[in-house]
Order: structure tokens, then sequence, then C-alpha cells
């Protein structure tokens, strides 16, 4: 018995000595890997707090800014979506540009709204879905203040099938060959929607309307 416990406080001194050895060759590392894993967490709390914070006053300024707009004040909505285009975080800024343009187009600045539109459209940092939804928006506009040439210009790429605008880019360059009296171009590009099984119910039914209006003319031969 006397040899056992001898044999125990041995293996327990070795096992001491062992992992003291241990500890004064490992134990900084992990001490240093504790604390660098305390202070990554903490910058990561910190950084998650602050894009938060950014991003709610962010979101309470566009909201702001569009209360303005509803409410009339279009000069102050144009001058708060300005400071948040210059200040906002995340996508804010982008939104902000984009209703710039549609307050510009509501107060009746229809070349600068256009020209607002263009200028999203142009910016290659921009994803290339809102880059096509700018294009539609300006040509949109230019349905009432510009030529045929004008909607082409914006929007005949996104007719394409592929592109999922198609029906909103055929609608408008229908309507504007309408307007100069191109008949036939118009009546073609509303066939297109009204036979398109992917558009929208409503796009078709408008698009269904215009066939019947610019036959019913019998100025579509």
């Amino acid at each position: 018995m006397a040899d056992d416990s001898f044999i125990r406080e041995v293996n327990e001194e070795l096992r001491q000595d062992q992992a003291k050895a241990l500890w004064n060759r490992y134990g900084p590392m992990v001490i240093g890997a504790a604390v660098a894993i305390v202070l990554a967490t903490a910058a990561w709390v910190a950084w998650d707090y602050w894009t938060s914070s950014k991003a709610n006053k962010s979101g309470d300024d566009f909201s702001q800014a569009l209360r303005l707009a509803n409410d009339g004040k279009s000069d102050e909505a144009l001058a708060a979506l300005a400071a948040l285009e210059k200040d906002g975080y995340g996508a804010y800024p982008l939104l902000a540009r984009m209703r710039s343009a549609t307050v510009l187009a509501e107060k009746g600045d229809f070349s600068g709204a256009v020209a607002g539109f263009d200028a999203v459209a142009a910016d290659g940092s921009v994803p290339t879905s809102i880059r096509d939804m700018a294009r539609l928006r300006a040509a949109l506009i230019l349905i009432d203040n510009g030529t045929y040439a004008d909607v082409a210009k914006r929007v005949e790429a996104l007719t394409v099938d592929s592109n999922p605008l198609r029906h909103s880019a055929r609608e408008a360059l229908g309507l504007a060959a309408w307007k100069e009296a191109r008949a036939a171009d118009a009546l073609k590009l509303f066939e297109q929607v009204a036979d398109d099984q992917a558009a929208p119910r409503n796009s078709r039914e408008r698009a269904t309307m215009m066939v019947e209006l610019i036959r019913g003319s019998g100025n579509a031969s």
C-alpha cells in the first residue's frame, strides 16, 4: 500500500511538472488567443451597433424626406434627399437619388427628372436591375415630354424576351409610337405584351385595349 501511495504521489508530481511546463510554453499563447477573441467580439459588437445606428438614422431621414414630398414640400424634400445622398448609409444614398428624380418629375421639372434617372442608369457602381429601372422611369417621363427616339434610347434594349422589365418597356415604346402616329409599330409592341403569358394581368389588359383601339382606328395597315 505504501508503494502504491508513493507511486501515486510521484505520478501526481510528474503531472504537475508537465502541466507547469505546458503552461510555461503555451500559457501566453492561450492568454493571447483569449484576449484576441474578447477584443474581436467587442469590435464586432461595436461595429454592429455603429452600422445599425447609421442605417436606422438613414432610414428615419429617408422617411422624413418622403413625408415632406407627400406633403407637397418638394424643395424641402429635395434638400433632405440631397443630404441623404451625401451622408446616408447603405442603400439609402441610391434610394435618395431615385426619389429625388421622382420628386422633380412631380413638381414638373421633367428634364431634371430625366437627367437624374439617366445619371443612375449610367452609374456602373449601381446594380444592373436598378439601372434598368432608372432607364424605364426616364422613358415613362419622356412619353409625354420627349420623342419616340428619346424613349427608344432608354428602353429598347430592355424589350428583349429575357428582360424582366420587357412588358413595361414595350408598353412605353408602344405609347411613344402611338403618340407619333406610328400605328403599325405601336400595334406590334402592344401585341407582344398582350400575347406574353408571363406579363402581369394589368399590363396585358392595357395592351389588349390598345390593340383593339389601334385596329379599330384603321391606321395600323
